[in-house]
């Protein structure tokens, strides 16, 4: 076997992609992405691709990468490193996944303990299906199944709004822009997501997520980086807001749901969240029903989205009642010292 290993740079995005769609078929990760997706994670803050990506080419195939990400934030007090890669079907069973590991795990303690100096590194490796290749490459390298996550969809043809029970059904109206709660009589304004909005979702977001499994606070750099990145879709994401006078501006975003697409036609909800104070008025579900119907209207076939199985807030309760239903389940496999 020979193969060259280097970086991957910008020019490199369309093999990347070619493999990385391949593995989303062959492996059923449904992690499909355009050359200019990739592009853009190269250019992410935080992350040197000459330092922090690798990948074996044979020739102008692109057969393996490694792709490292230290969170920008501490989670139980340790670094966290974010590891991601794949190999190509045909060149499995030939060591590239462990010489991947073997690049990615020393280069992971060396980063971490720059930003993070003298506190402990945990490394957690999407593995996709419990089944996988890499699960099996993951156990033998010492970690362990630390959380597993459910992937749904929503079928938009035959869509309905389910009944709110918080007055009239949710999302009967795509593009509707208020409602009163019958609860609390707290008014709230649905909007399309704008850059008024930027900050307030994003202290929205760090509060709502808080308390979940492995979450940490997105600064104002990687929020605005992921706001401004090509598959957002500020259309069809939205922002319910409180009529607390009282309330500064950005601290006024009660709720959101932002989304992006990757695959033409299927939109990926890629974050639900709601404030504490806000939660038990059916606001998420009245935001993913606002939603939903707005993108059946635009022509979208499909809705999709990941969840934490163990979620503290019921989400995949929520997400069936809207009208997701399970599709795979995925998990993390993490090593902690």
């Amino acid at each position: 076997m020979s193969v060259v290993w280097k970086p991957i740079e910008p020019d490199h995005a369309p093999a990347w992609a070619e493999l990385s769609n391949l593995l989303a078929r062959v492996d059923d990760t449904d992690e499909f992405y355009e050359p200019e997706d990739l592009v853009e994670e190269l250019g992410e803050p935080g992350v040197d691709p000459s330092l922090d990506t690798i990948a074996a080419w044979d020739g102008d195939t692109m057969v393996a990468y490694g792709q490292l990400r230290i969170s920008e934030g501490l989670v139980d007090r340790m670094a966290k490193a974010l590891l991601s890669g794949g190999v190509h079907p045909e060149w499995r069973g030939m060591g590239l996944g462990r010489a991947v590991m073997d690049w990615i795990e020393p280069r992971a303690a060396e980063l971490a303990t720059a930003r993070y100096p003298s506190l402990p590194l945990v490394c957690s490796v999407w593995c996709g299906k419990p089944s996988s290749s890499a699960v099996r490459l993951a156990a033998a390298r010492g970690y362990g199944p630390a959380r597993y996550f459910q992937d749904m969809r929503a079928e938009l043809a035959g869509w309905r709004a389910p009944a709110s029970p918080f007055g009239a059904p949710a999302g009967a109206r795509p593009g509707a822009r208020s409602w009163t709660s019958d609860r609390t009589g707290d008014h709230a304004v649905v909007l399309p997501l704008a850059q008024d909005h930027a900050e307030g979702t994003r202290r929205a977001h760090n509060e709502a997520f808080s308390d979940h499994w492995g979450a940490v606070e997105r600064d104002a750099a990687r929020w605005s980086d992921q706001l401004a990145a090509r598959s957002f879709r500020p259309a069809l994401s939205r922002v319910a807001l409180s009529a607390d006078p009282s309330l500064d501006p950005d601290e006024a975003v009660d709720a959101y749901v932002l989304c992006n697409e990757f695959v033409p036609g299927e939109l990926y909800v890629a974050l639900v969240g709601t404030r504490r104070r806000a939660r038990g008025r059916g606001l998420a579900t009245r935001l993913l029903s606002e939603v939903l119907g707005a993108a059946r209207e635009s022509g979208y076939r499909l809705a999709d989205l990941g969840v934490d199985s163990e979620s503290p807030t019921g989400a995949v309760g929520l997400y069936e009642r809207v009208g997701f239903r399970a599709l795979r389940t995925t998990v993390v496999y993490e090593r902690r010292p």
